[in-house]
């Protein structure tokens, strides 16, 4: 499976739901079957030009931004980059780094 399409599906979720849009609503505004989205965005199915210009137009999103996966860190790299970005937190800020990690915990 191509690690564009994972990228580009899970990007396209992200902002579908970032929206508050079901995969119902999005099908629907561009013409699609439910189950060719939920391929799309899960990697599994790459969708025409025109497809992407209908999801592009209809989530109002620049070109770019649909590819921007910078955010997308491996599970594996994460850690390591979690610990990096800590190491110059003063005390304040890792207690309340802490805190955070705790209340995201709970909402689990």
């Amino acid at each position: 499976m191509s690690d564009l399409k994972k990228k580009l599906g899970a990007r396209i979720q992200e902002i579908r739901k970032s929206k508050k849009m079901t995969q119902e609503k999005l099908a629907e505004l561009i013409n699609l079957e439910t189950p060719n989205l939920s391929n799309i965005e899960r990697g599994k199915k790459f969708m025409t030009a025109d497809t992407l210009e209908k999801i592009i137009a209809v989530l109002n999103v620049k070109e770019k931004d649909l590819f921007d996966f910078e955010h997308f860190i491996p599970r594996e790299n994460l850690r390591e980059k979690i610990i990096l970005e800590t190491e110059n937190l003063s005390d304040k800020e890792l207690q309340y780094l802490y805190k955070m990690i705790l209340n995201l915990k709970q909402l689990r």
